[in-house]
C-alpha cells in the first residue's frame, strides 16, 4: 500500500541512538524532505514557522489530558 505523496528519493531519514545521562538508550529519527516535493503539497521552505495565536490551556486542562491518554493507552 503507498499511502506517501513522496517518491523514494525525495525523503531521507535516520535513526540515532545512544546512551542518554540518565543511563537508558534512547533513539530518535531525523526525517529530510526534497524541497521541491513540499511545493507540491503547497509548501514551501520560505513559509513563516507556526506562531501561537491564542493563549494556552489551563494547567488544569494539561493534567486532565495527560490523565485521560494515559487510562487510554492501558
Amino acid at each position: 500500500m503507498d499511502w506517501t505523496p513522496f517518491t523514494a528519493d525525495e525523503v531521507q531519514w535516520d535513526l540515532s541512538c545512544g546512551i542518554g545521562p540518565d543511563g537508558h538508550w534512547h533513539g530518535w529519527f531525523t526525517v529530510r524532505v526534497d524541497a521541491s516535493a513540499l511545493r507540491r503539497l503547497g509548501l514551501h521552505p520560505d513559509q513563516p514557522t507556526a506562531g501561537v495565536t491564542s493563549p494556552s490551556p489551563p494547567g488544569w486542562w494539561h493534567a486532565a489530558a495527560e490523565r485521560n491518554a494515559r487510562r487510554h493507552l492501558r
